[in-house]
């Protein structure tokens, strides 16, 4: 293969060999299929097409000093596509059969698992959809499901460091009671223009508010949110927020450094007193935040005044990925080693 420069990767496509697929009909999954086309055959009037029957995931192998390959928390990433999958009425894919698929795809594309000194990762993206045609607004009777895998960088390209937010408050992310919970392209299509403008003003990523009030903090771009203050970690409880499975493993590691833990609304006015702040997802692990603008109030929220990444923020992170290559014990059980 074309020789890859494993520490300058982007956060960005490469052409892998091998993907994997499921196809579902007549009310059942069928046998695992291996392609290495990285293209489908779709019928003009699916359903995901349409009406946005689609629904991925993201997740990661790692290479360790070892010369093993982990995957971080797998079946989480299952529960939640069966979560998203009831949540637009999708057939769901059982846990089993999405292992397998994870698995066989990282085994075929091994040689594509960058090695451990260069910091880099493979990412894993599942994708399912109906394909069944239809023309009225129901459910597809026919999925597909997709593994393919690809080598990344730092989804921020200075890595580990902090990046300045702006909030937009004229696009909302998601209803509270709509699909924001669910990991579905929709979701993200809404993004868009909001994650632009917040690009040509020069920030990082946009910022959202609660889409009812305006008045509780919500999601940072595409990644959950959490403050530190008074060794407290804390994390919006919302119902149109993504629930990161990132941002769950970095409660659980809170918890064991000692730090309490609140799972609540967080009004904006709260942002004045975090020591630290950070995005959380499977793509960056942390984004540190420097500082949120509220450009309609005229207010900055000012939070790493030094402008680095704080203690316990660096501690999480270091120890979140010190799991993920097998650099220190996985206590919580969230490794799966590939055979």
């Amino acid at each position: 293969m074309e020789q890859i420069d494993w520490s300058n990767l982007s956060f960005g496509y490469i052409k892998t060999d091998y993907n994997v697929r499921y196809n579902y009909r007549n009310g059942e999954w069928g046998e695992l299929e291996v392609s290495s086309s990285e293209y489908i055959n779709l019928h003009m009037a699916a359903t995901c097409l349409h009406y946005g029957q689609e629904a991925f995931e993201g997740l990661k192998a790692f290479k360790g000093k070892d010369g093993k390959i982990r995957i971080f928390r797998l079946e989480e990433n299952a529960k939640r596509l069966q979560s998203s999958c009831d949540g637009i009425l999708m057939a769901k894919l059982p846990v089993d059969k999405f292992k397998e698929a994870i698995l066989k795809a990282v085994k075929l594309n091994e040689r594509f698992v960058p090695p451990y000194e260069s910091g880099a990762s493979l990412y894993i993206r599942p994708v399912l959809f109906g394909t069944s045609a239809q023309v009225g607004v129901h459910p597809a009777s026919e999925y597909t499901f997709i593994v393919f895998v690809t080598p990344v960088g730092p989804y921020f390209k200075g890595g580990f460091s902090c990046n300045p937010y702006v909030i937009i408050r004229e696009f909302d992310r998601a209803a509270p009671l709509g699909t924001g919970t669910f990991k579905i392209g929709g979701n993200y299509a809404a993004s868009l223009r909001a994650n632009k403008k917040a690009h040509d003003m020069g920030y990082s990523s946009e910022f959202y508010l609660d889409a009812k009030e305006k008045k509780y903090i919500d999601e940072c771009g595409a990644a959950n949110f959490f403050g530190i203050r008074d060794n407290t970690y804390i994390t919006p409880l919302s119902t149109s927020v993504l629930p990161s499975i990132t941002n769950r493993s970095l409660i659980a590691l809170a918890e064991s450094f000692g730090l309490k833990v609140e799972r609540r609304p967080v009004a904006e006015e709260e942002l004045l007193t975090f020591e630290e702040a950070g995005a959380c997802g499977t793509a960056a692990v942390i984004s540190p935040i420097e500082r949120i603008d509220d450009v309609e109030k005229g207010i900055s929220y000012v939070i790493a005044k030094d402008g680095k990444p704080g203690p316990i923020s660096t501690k999480l992170y270091n120890k979140l990925r010190a799991i993920q290559y097998g650099d220190e014990p996985d206590e919580f059980g969230w490794i799966t080693i590939v055979e």
